[in-house]
């Protein structure tokens, strides 16, 4: 067998390369009888980039809160009660009123109320006492109703931090309030405080029956302050601490 075959023989190839051969691999030309040399990609191409879904992803790569980016809304009130309410009313005027406009196309004659009300509203100028007050009820519920509709409402529920990416948690003002004041009561000096908690202040009074009210103050807010910090709410609110001495008894 020629050297050329030998050259050409895959089997002999491998072999060379199980050996340690290095350098550009051979490849048949188009045309046999001789070889082409190619020359190999001096570096590998980088792995593609798993995707967000995948287990292997590093962590913060899918854009939610977990990579410090989340932004945390306040929670929606569904507010059933005055969508149901409104509903209720809406259905019984729109009854109403087809069953009055169908028993006129009958030949009946229509309700003596919807009579009454048109004579009425007929006879009346625009600037009577009694128009005025039915366009201000009137102004006034659906300016209610758009005040329900563009706002959240649950203003009890305060938003928490979104560490956990789709997990979104709220704290009751009620139960921020709570553990405020158990860690108020741990200061010495104090012997009562009452915590308000709001959306965006927190102000808290405490009596102090011994040690300087500055001492008993400055540990306060710093132990407040920390406390809030421990709360991981997403919007920190101000604090507002004041200290005074009890009443004295007569």
């Amino acid at each position: 067998m020629s050297p050329e075959g030998d050259a050409n023989d895959p089997r002999t190839a491998a072999r060379q390369q199980g050996q340690g051969h290095q350098g550009p691999a051979r490849s048949p030309a188009p045309g046999g009888g001789g070889t082409t040399l190619e020359k190999a990609p001096e570096h590998p191409e980088p792995p593609a980039p798993e995707p967000p879904d995948s287990e292997t992803a590093p962590p913060g790569t899918d854009g939610g809160p977990g990579s410090g980016e989340g932004k945390a809304g306040r929670f929606w009130s569904v507010r059933r009660a005055p969508a149901g309410i409104v509903a209720l009313l809406l259905f019984a005027g729109t009854g109403i009123l087809l069953y009055d406009v169908a028993s006129v196309r009958a030949g009946r004659p229509g309700m003596a109320w919807r009579r009454s009300l048109t004579d009425e509203l007929a006879g009346r100028r625009l600037d009577d006492t009694f128009m005025l007050a039915g366009a201000a009820v009137v102004a006034a519920l659906g300016l209610w109703l758009l005040v329900l509709a563009l706002t959240p409402g649950k203003r009890s529920l305060l938003t928490m931090r979104p560490d956990v990416p789709q997990v979104r948690a709220g704290l009751e003002r009620s139960a921020a309030a709570l553990v405020l004041r158990d860690r108020a009561m741990q200061i010495p000096g104090v012997q009562s405080v009452r915590v308000k908690v709001a959306r965006r202040k927190i102000r808290a009074r405490a009596m102090a029956h011994f040690r300087d009210l500055d001492e008993v103050r400055g540990e306060l807010d710093g132990a407040l302050r920390e406390g809030i910090g421990q709360l991981g709410l997403a919007r920190r609110p101000g604090l507002s601490v004041h200290v005074r001495r009890p009443a004295k008894r007569r």
